[in-house]
């Protein structure tokens, strides 16, 4: 079956910013240049220096203190900001908190979770799958089940259910973005809106709101764990994942999927709060 849908295409192999990010950048942290100009082609060749300047505390609050920022920065340059500054703030905590069984526990591995966002690939690829979520991708692809008869299967980014089926849908050479995109969204929800996956089955039971985000297949924060070290492990075997540079960040994923929980749960609480429902729809 030809390719009807992927999910977004992320830039993780690399960063790279667009003018427009480059020069909030120097007219947040450098007003007073009269070469404004100068200086973003100096931050295009100088990758130390605009690491530097993106973990600049001035930037951080103001990209905090603007509700809109996103009319002014790349949703990849704003988590990119946010996942450098996790990384600082994780390395003065002694310990994480899991939210297990309705139940707080304390766990002293923030030091790990450091070493785990030490490694500049999984700092990209956590701000890239973010920024991919600022915007839900969703769609119908029609199947031909027999002559005449056509299933439409309703195929969302967040809804992990249909992507499996969408994936097992494809040939196996086609999967890698699938597979790859279920893990993502496994990540996603259990790092940033785990209360989404407890939620889902109360409004199942109670009239309320209906979440977008749905999946029959997946009961709890452990089965979303699991599917997401599965698939993630599963794209990183995709001759895909290799010639984009992501079969080795994809696979450091799959094996430490719940420390990479901990930096967006981090971000979600500490930094986003109640903005995080105006900055991703669900």
């Amino acid at each position: 079956m030809a390719r009807s849908w992927e999910g977004e295409n992320m830039d993780t192999a690399g960063r790279t910013w667009t003018a427009q990010d480059l020069q909030f950048l120097v007219s947040t942290l450098v007003p007073e240049r009269a070469d404004p100009q100068h200086v973003v082609e100096v931050l295009q060749d100088d990758t130390e220096l605009l690491e530097a300047m993106l973990q600049d505390d001035k930037l951080f609050q103001e990209l905090m203190h603007n509700d809109d920022i996103l009319l002014s920065v790349s949703p990849r340059f704003f988590f990119q900001v946010l996942v450098l500054r996790a990384r600082r703030d994780l390395q003065k905590e002694m310990y994480t908190i899991e939210r297990r069984n309705l139940q707080k526990v304390v766990l002293f591995d923030a030091q790990r979770v450091v070493d785990l966002l030490q490694q500049p690939e999984v700092c990209d690829y956590l701000a890239s799958m973010l920024a991919s979520y600022t915007r839900i991708q969703s769609t119908t692809i029609p199947i031909r089940v027999r002559r005449g008869i056509w299933y439409r299967l309703r195929v969302n980014d967040l809804d992990v259910d249909s992507l499996v089926r969408y994936a097992q849908m494809l040939e196996e050479k086609q999967r890698f973005q699938a597979y790859q995109r279920v893990g993502d969204a496994c990540l996603f929800l259990a790092g940033i809106f785990p209360e989404h996956i407890g939620a889902r089955q109360l409004y199942s039971r109670h009239s309320g709101p209906q979440l977008r985000v749905r999946s029959s297949l997946l009961q709890n924060l452990e089965d979303y764990e699991t599917y997401g070290r599965t698939f993630y492990h599963l794209a990183s075997e995709q001759p895909q994942a290799e010639v984009g540079g992501l079969d080795q960040v994809l696979a450091l994923l799959s094996e430490k999927f719940i420390l990479a929980e901990k930096p967006l749960t981090f971000i979600a609480e500490r930094y986003l709060s109640l903005r995080k429902h105006h900055i991703f729809p669900l």
